[in-house]
């Protein structure tokens, strides 16, 4: 998306009130022409902004960034171990490890995913007590006997980083297809296990809690369902997402998490309408039941939605200090409209959200804070949907 579009003032609007005007520099949501750029409070919000052309508007805050690590290819999971290395999932299926700011050329396992359009090695992440067991999560498309499935497989790293082995298999037997695997993995402030899953073409999964596609799942370190769960003996935390690639939890708070989940392209008719919720246990997006600002009982209407489609990739609340503008926001990265999404969130209603780095880096996948307090990004050009660069995809450092 150019540059010059998300600095475009643009209207937002809730569904079934007229559009309101919208000011530059990371806008309060649904201020009225001629307001000062000012946060405005939860109670005065929109219960859902509908950005109805663009994006929103260019973020004011100065920020810039650094390359950690050149020469990926669709790098799609991070994380840090406790040593300063770091690790990166490549979705063509290798997991690479970067030590003194240098991608190590062997890869430290290349595994042999199912070939899907959107799925092969996706998210990843680091047992609680990976200090003491070396334990690593991936999410992988995997072969199965009826076919491609996605699945999460614990691996213990060897003490060195220069290898490791499969464990187990702690869940199966989610549904793949060529789109909409989910993917991202993610240890919640509970320590349990967090799954976000798509719902593999079949928009109806999404509201079965019988069916682990299109949810975030909610599992012991095990696999195994926990006894809190919302719905016993099923691993649904949250039902009714289309895709999702990235949440967090505001506050280190377990009870509710921001959701991002892709739109529709085409289904039902309907087109566009990404969106950013706030969920809590057992809560229930609407996919495929409503979209964009729509309300229905029992189903959650998203905080912000845009019209046209974003989608968004990885998702992670900032808790550094080097830009303390940004302290307690919900920063996104998109892919198709190719930029850095700042949400401000108050009392579940979105009251100041803006865009940056459009146009800069192209795709942005998945987002996380790193132990140093900063925010870490990588882009996701070679993936067939960007223009690969000759340096290929990287790991970028947002800071100040």
């Amino acid at each position: 998306m150019p540059a010059h579009v998300l600095a475009t003032l643009l209207a937002l609007a809730v569904t079934g009130c007229n559009p309101q005007a919208s000011e530059p520099s990371d806008s309060p949501a649904g201020p009225t022409a001629g307001q000062s750029d000012t946060s405005r409070s939860a109670a005065s919000a929109p219960p859902c902004v509908l950005v109805e052309s663009g994006f929103g508007p260019e973020g004011a805050v100065e920020v810039r960034t650094e390359t950690v690590v050149s020469g990926l290819e669709v790098p799609w999971g991070l994380a840090f171990l406790p040593d300063g290395d770091l690790l990166v999932t490549e979705r063509a299926g290798r997991l690479r490890l970067v030590r003194d700011g240098r991608l190590v050329a062997e890869p430290i396992s290349t595994l042999e995913p199912a070939s899907t359009s959107e799925g092969g090695l996706l998210g990843l992440a680091l047992h609680p007590d990976f200090a003491q067991n070396r334990l690593v999560y991936l999410y992988v498309t995997a072969a199965g006997a009826g076919g491609a499935t996605n699945r999460v497989e614990r691996w213990r790293l060897a003490d060195d980083g220069a290898s490791a082995e499969r464990v187990d298999v702690v869940v199966d037997e989610i549904a793949a297809s060529r789109y909409h695997n989910g993917g991202r993995l993610r240890f919640g402030p509970d320590g349990m296990l967090y799954v976000g899953t798509g719902d593999a073409r079949e928009p109806d999964l999404a509201q079965d809690t019988q069916s682990p596609n299109g949810a975030l799942l909610r599992l012991t370190p095990e696999g195994a369902v926990p006894d809190d769960n919302p719905t016993p003996g099923s691993p649904v935390f949250v039902s009714g997402i289309r895709n999702t690639q990235g949440w967090d939890w505001p506050g280190g708070d377990a009870s509710t998490v921001w959701v991002t989940d892709h739109g529709p392209t085409g289904e039902l008719g309907r087109r566009g309408h990404d969106e950013v919720s706030v969920a809590r246990a057992g809560d229930n997006l609407g996919w495929p039941t409503i979209y964009g600002c729509e309300e229905r009982s029992g189903l959650v209407t998203p905080a912000l939605t845009w019209e046209e489609a974003a989608p968004p990739g990885g998702a992670a609340v900032y808790t550094g200090d080097a830009i303390p503008e940004w302290r307690g926001d919900l920063i996104v990265g998109t892919l198709g409209s190719e930029h850095l999404h700042r949400v401000e969130i108050e009392g579940g209603r979105v009251v100041r959200h803006g865009g940056y780095l459009a146009g800069t880096y192209g795709r942005l996948r998945e987002v996380t804070m790193g132990p140093d307090g900063e925010l870490y990004v990588t882009t996701s050009n070679c993936d067939g949907r960007g223009d690969c660069p000759p340096e290929g995809d990287l790991v970028l450092r947002v800071t100040r």
